[in-house]
């Protein structure tokens, strides 16, 4: 089942139960008549089952987003809830799950911090952690993870001589 309309975008949600499908139709096309917490839940537990998923769900996100004027209350919650995912011992071992980590953090961290600075204070213990316990952490996931600490405890921004110390072996 593909769900969509001529001139609209459509999207692949036959693997989720009827009244998932119909839900997510619903949130679709009118995201004020459904709890978008829980839409935005049902999506990202299902991406994190599912990383084929994953751009399906963006996509979907994105369109919910364009007709709702409070995108990202909905999705701050599930937000954070990845980004703890990626915070835990096994995923900090794997680089590309702390790239992926560091660079949504880069994009996101920011704005989600000002929805609810605890979850962020809580996610950087567990980051701050990773780098300091003895796990087995490559020194690239090392480098990453001391450069988005670095870079929230300087407002969210680059400071002159971390991007010296983090990017001098990259060419400009």
């Amino acid at each position: 089942m593909v769900m969509g309309e001529p001139g609209r975008e459509e999207y692949k949600i036959q693997s989720f139960d009827a009244e998932t499908q119909q839900l997510l139709k619903t949130a679709l096309k009118d995201p004020g008549a459904v709890d978008l917490e829980k839409v935005a839940n049902v999506i990202v537990d299902h991406s994190l089952q599912d990383c084929v998923f994953s751009k399906e769900a963006g996509r979907m996100c994105y369109a919910i987003i364009q007709v709702n004027n409070m995108p990202m209350m909905a999705l701050v919650n599930p937000v954070y809830d990845c980004l703890f995912r990626l915070a835990q011992p096994d995923s900090l071992n794997k680089e590309e799950e702390v790239d992926c980590l560091v660079l949504q953090l880069h994009r996101v961290g920011e704005q989600l911090e000002k929805m609810n600075r605890q979850r962020m204070d809580e996610l950087f213990v567990l980051i701050r952690d990773g780098f300091l316990l003895p796990s087995g952490l490559s020194s690239l996931a090392q480098l990453l993870l001391l450069e988005i600490i670095e870079f929230r405890a300087a407002g969210w921004k680059t400071t002159p001589a971390a991007h010296k110390y983090y990017y001098s072996e990259v060419s400009d």
